[in-house]
């Protein structure tokens, strides 16, 4: 079975909106929030997200894609990798 686990992360400057709008294209697109982690450091806004695409109604590229749209409309750097590849990358 495929993992259909996916980490979101946003990094920029605080600004109103961040996560209600990264979690209402989410929830339209059925992808389930399995974690979240967010701190404020100095007006720089920081969050990690788990998420599970396997109900999702778009690919991964597709949801990544539109991250990276939205990430610049809103003035923040939106990543999305799947769990395994940010696991590789991170692993010591």
């Amino acid at each position: 079975m495929e993992n259909t686990k996916v980490v979101i992360t946003v990094v920029g400057k605080d600004t109103v909106g961040i996560i209600a709008k990264i979690c209402t294209y989410l929830a339209e697109q059925h992808v389930n929030v399995l974690d979240i982690s967010q701190t404020i450091v100095q007006d720089y806004f920081n969050m990690m997200m788990i998420v599970d695409m396997a109900g999702s109604k778009v690919a991964f590229d597709e949801c990544a894609a539109y991250m990276d749209e939205l990430g610049a409309e809103i003035g923040v750097d939106i990543r999305c990798q799947r769990e395994e590849i940010f696991e590789m990358m991170h692993r010591i």
